[in-house]
């Protein structure tokens, strides 16, 4: 069932329910290690670009992160991960909470955001493969996966290739 969410940046009472928003949307507790780690990394952590999906009662129920990476040498913003609780994902508060995100960075003037996700997810927001962009990474993986979007028509995407922050391991 989709409805319409409230966004709004993190704040710090909600990281131990971010955490467990995202423990339990993954398989394993990888991905929310890995929120601690970038939130943790001054070069990687963006104040206003962690965005939340929250409930009527103000709790958060899906999560957005964007965090500092380039193209080639050029800054660019990674969006990952997404997660929603469960019990309320396919309702659209991971949708709602990307473009809270996406709009967030606009605002920041961020220009451009990669992400590596599914390929029927993703467009909807107007990512497009960024192999198609001269956009690549030093690891494989399907072209299909990694898109790219430009947050500003007036600077298109540059190529190059995706330097993660160091907590990805790429």
């Amino acid at each position: 069932m989709s409805r319409t969410w409230n966004t709004r940046a993190e704040t710090g009472a909600d990281i131990p329910v971010v955490r467990d928003i995202v423990t339990a949307a993954f398989p394993t507790p990888e991905e929310a290690a890995l929120v601690d780690a970038l939130r943790a990394d001054p070069g990687a952590w963006i104040e206003g670009l962690s965005l939340v999906a929250v409930d009527g009662s103000d709790r958060p129920v899906g999560h957005a992160l964007l965090t500092r990476c380039h193209i080639g040498d050029r800054p660019a913003l990674c969006l990952a991960p997404v997660a929603v609780r469960p019990e309320r994902q396919r309702g659209g508060a991971g949708a709602a909470a990307v473009r809270a995100a996406l709009d967030a960075a606009g605002r920041l003037g961020e220009r451009h955001v990669v992400v590596l996700g599914h390929p029927e997810y993703y467009p909807r927001f107007g990512f497009t493969r960024a192999s198609a962009h001269g956009i690549g990474l030093t690891v494989d993986v399907p072209d299909e996966a990694l898109m790219a979007l430009t947050l500003d028509a007036a600077h298109p995407l540059p190529a190059g290739t995706v330097r993660y922050a160091a907590p990805f391991g790429i």
